[in-house]
């Protein structure tokens, strides 16, 4: 099945005609292929975002300073917490391609390099299987590694289990 893709905020319009994702327009061509799909650029960021947060050994995403504004934002009415999707993660899309850029912190233990081939293989399928795109690359940016008792200190020693 081919389809009418593009990309909103990137890349130019398709044109009438025939390829492999713009699908056939006119009474002779199956009715699923015809009109166009636009998929917002912040779609293929909230896909790519949730197939890496599922791979085992990935903490969080996001570098530092957006993961420190992005707990401040999520406590605070309004602000909209939405955004923790797709923290850590930017996005090029096209008409037919995709490219991924990912900020993650990984668990401490954890190989890195197959973390970030379990992430490349889950974000490019993922991508590829939901939009139709085509995935060119994933780069992964390992900004910090979680360590166990990186949990303690967040709570400090006043806040116990039970109040």
């Amino acid at each position: 099945m081919t389809d009418n893709i593009t990309s909103v905020g990137g890349g130019s319009r398709p044109e009438t005609g025939v390829s492999a994702l713009k699908g056939r327009t006119g009474a002779g061509a199956p009715a699923e292929t015809r009109g166009r799909t636009t998929i917002a650029d912040g779609v293929v960021a909230k896909i790519a975002g949730m197939a890496a947060r599922e791979v085992p050994g990935i903490h969080s995403l996001g570098a530092g300073m957006a993961r420190a504004f992005g707990a401040m934002r999520e406590h605070v009415p309004g602000a909209g917490g939405g955004g923790a999707v797709t923290r850590g993660v930017k996005v090029e899309v096209g008409e037919r391609q995709a490219a991924v850029d990912l900020d993650v912190v990984v668990e401490y233990g954890v190989s890195i390099v197959d973390v970030a081939g379990g992430v490349r293989t889950n974000v490019i399928s993922a991508v590829e299987r939901m939009t139709g795109l085509e995935v060119v690359e994933v780069n992964i940016a390992v900004d910090d590694v979680h360590l166990p008792d990186d949990e303690e200190e967040q709570t400090g020693p006043d806040e116990g289990r039970v109040r």
